[in-house]
């Protein structure tokens, strides 16, 4: 099956060589392009392409602005293309933010070069679009004065953590879940799987929007409660348990599953320093990373939990680990924070 894709760059140059790279390939197809999105927006109705290669800059209407609409109105996946999209970019960030599947970085100079080179990724990349299930970004809108938490509060509680992996669409998800904790939520560590300097920048901007404080983690940092870890970038995040306290590992490695961080890598350490004082939610995502780590965790007593397809943008990661009988539970991904406070209250 053909996957048509319709590219809406003011670039005739990115139109042009796009369309020849791919003029001759068994799978993907170039249905149309546009230069802005005001042209776009009803060649796209009519032609409902599988996937949207978008740029950024653009004369009318700009790409996000235009991506907000169509995720509201008709979501496509999209793959946004941009020179604004460089590592570690607020564009970046707000385009995952908005429903974007991936985001590509492209020169200002050398565009035709860069992007014969780059076929292999681009093509990648338009290939992942096709299997995603995209949803509309939710408006983030900055958290209310964080609380204090109360050491007397939870001082007799049980010291659960609560780990976390994704992958495609995950930005969306972690902020959605993110943003709906109180203050004093479980203590959290997140692999979310991204490139280095984007992890920084992203736990910024939840940490904004969030009661709870959200950081990307250091090693030695202590999981407490109402804090949230974010594995960085190029680094792999685990946990180890002293004195009835956990703590964040950072390492540098070998890649995991082809990742760095791995979920996998922070599962299988909340397996060995935590056993059933332990959740595990394995969000949307592509591939296998996590299901193995999970049914370690799964097997020593953890409590694992998967997100439904029904809300996945990319329902691999999952549906891994639920054929792996690793999985307690399936669930939407409106019910997490649910989970995750009857868990915590478990005692």
């Amino acid at each position: 099956m053909s996957i048509g894709v319709f590219v809406v760059d003011d670039s005739a140059l990115v139109r042009q060589t796009v369309a020849f790279l791919l003029q001759d390939h068994a799978k993907l197809t170039i249905l149309g392009s546009a230069p802005n999105p005001v042209l776009a927006e009803p060649m796209i109705r009519k032609l409902n392409p599988n996937v949207l290669l978008l740029d950024v800059e653009m004369p009318g209407m700009d790409g996000l602005t235009f991506l907000r609409k169509m995720m509201e109105v008709m979501p496509i996946p999209t793959v946004v293309f941009s020179t604004l999209a460089t590592e570690g970019s607020k564009v970046a960030l707000e385009a995952l933010a908005l429903g974007a599947v991936s985001v590509l970085a492209k020169p200002r100079l050398g565009l035709r070069q860069y992007i014969e080179a780059s076929r292999r990724e681009l093509v990648l990349a338009l290939k992942t679009a096709a299997q995603s299930h995209p949803r509309a970004g939710r408006i983030a809108r900055p958290a209310q004065a964080r609380q204090a938490v109360s050491p007397v509060l939870h001082a007799l509680s049980v010291n659960k953590p609560v780990v976390l992996g994704s992958s495609t669409g995950g930005t969306q998800a972690i902020e959605q879940i993110l943003t709906a904790l109180p203050a004093d939520a479980p203590a959290m560590a997140i692999v979310q799987h991204m490139p280095e300097k984007f992890t920084a920048l992203f736990s910024q901007r939840v940490n904004e929007l969030c009661a709870m404080s959200v950081r990307e983690a250091r090693h030695g940092d202590r999981m407490q409660r109402g804090t949230v870890l974010i594995a960085p970038g190029g680094k792999h995040l685990s946990l180890r348990k002293a004195g009835g306290q956990y703590y964040a590992v950072v390492t540098d490695g070998p890649t995991v599953n082809r990742h760095k961080p791995s979920v996998d890598v922070l599962f299988r350490s909340a397996a060995e320093c935590a056993g059933a004082d332990v959740l595990a939610i394995l969000l949307t995502g592509m591939g296998d990373d996590g299901a193995r780590g999970m049914k370690v965790l799964h097997d020593g007593g953890g409590r694992t939990i998967a997100q439904d397809e029904a809300s996945c943008v990319v329902f691999g990661m999952p549906k891994e680990a639920i054929k792996l009988g690793a999985v307690d539970a399936v669930l939407p991904l409106d019910a997490m924070v649910e989970a995750i406070l009857q868990f915590d209250a478990r005692g």
